[in-house]
């Protein structure tokens, strides 16, 4: 019983984290509007993210539980590179020659990744419930996202596997995030993976080729970026994994940010949501809801 109760509330932590995502597009088109690039977005969002979470694990943890072995720092420095890195340049990528539309469809077969790794790395079961949520799951973000209207002519191939990419990479962090999750605390791995996110991204600018502007509205949405849905969200999201086991369910349950996100652009933007993006709505709702009656079975 207590197993049980500790696994719902690994899923709630993780279901807090997607709620929180949801909120990404707006610091998005606030940095936007301030005059930062996607490029040094990215970037100011891990960078602070570091600071912040350097400080607060200094303060609840103190400076020796900074010191890790080297196979936690690896696992540290993987999710960092992969899960925040590489993902941000894959999908900024994907954005700028697939579109927002079909970038994001890409992006939402992760559920799938993520399935596919848990039965490789945890021996995880593939059960027909689970498929059947995951499917509804992608077709509800799909539609979501847009509405029915998904145009492909003229696409690159090379935006269709950067898109593909990002959705692997995002799929990854349930995974390295769980093996890093068993040797540390989440607050730790936060720091090092933030750290390591910093760095990658920084060389990957290449600030001495570009003459690089932040202005005083740069620096104040990035530094609440990082501290929102970023060190805040991804703590809570790692915390939740240390409670799981079943990490194919994670996906699912955090793609409560679409939802959040959608919903965020009605309220605050005046964007129009169709009948099909609400069927949607609905549809990864009831996804979340089918994996969740599957665990209490289980029990």
């Amino acid at each position: 019983m207590r197993k049980l109760r500790t696994e719902h509330a690994g899923y709630c932590l993780i279901f807090i984290a997607g709620s929180l995502w949801g909120v990404i597009g707006v610091f998005v088109k606030e940095l936007e509007k301030a005059g930062a690039t996607p490029e040094l977005t990215s970037f100011l969002r891990v960078f602070w993210a570091f600071v912040i979470m350097v400080m607060i694990s200094a303060v609840k943890c103190g400076w020796r539980a900074l010191a890790v072995d080297r196979r936690t720092l690896l696992i540290c420095a993987m999710l960092g590179v992969v899960c925040h890195g590489v993902y941000n340049i894959f999908y900024s990528f994907a954005v700028t020659t697939a579109g927002m539309a079909i970038s994001a469809v890409l992006l939402n077969i992760a559920p799938v990744f993520t399935l596919l790794f848990s039965m490789l790395c945890f021996g995880e079961t593939f059960t027909l419930v689970k498929l059947i949520a995951i499917l509804i799951n992608v077709t509800g973000c799909v539609l979501t996202v847009t509405n029915g209207e998904l145009t492909v002519q003229a696409v690159s191939w090379i935006g269709i596997l950067s898109g593909v990419g990002a959705g692997f990479c995002y799929s990854m962090t349930a995974i390295i995030g769980r093996f890093a999750a068993n040797r540390t605390d989440s607050l730790i791995m936060s720091t090092y993976s933030y750290l390591f996110a910093s760095v990658f991204l920084g060389l990957w600018m290449r600030p001495w080729e570009q003459r690089i502007t932040v202005n005083t509205g740069i620096i104040g949405w990035s530094m609440l970026y990082a501290l929102i849905p970023t060190a805040f969200a991804y703590v809570i999201y790692y915390r939740g994994l240390q409670k799981i086991t079943e990490s194919s369910k994670v996906p699912v349950i955090a793609s409560v940010e679409t939802v959040v996100a959608a919903i965020l652009g009605v309220l605050l933007y005046h964007e129009h949501l169709g009948i099909l993006s609400v069927m949607g709505i609905v549809l990864v709702l009831v996804s979340i809801v089918i994996m969740n009656v599957k665990t209490r079975k289980r029990a």
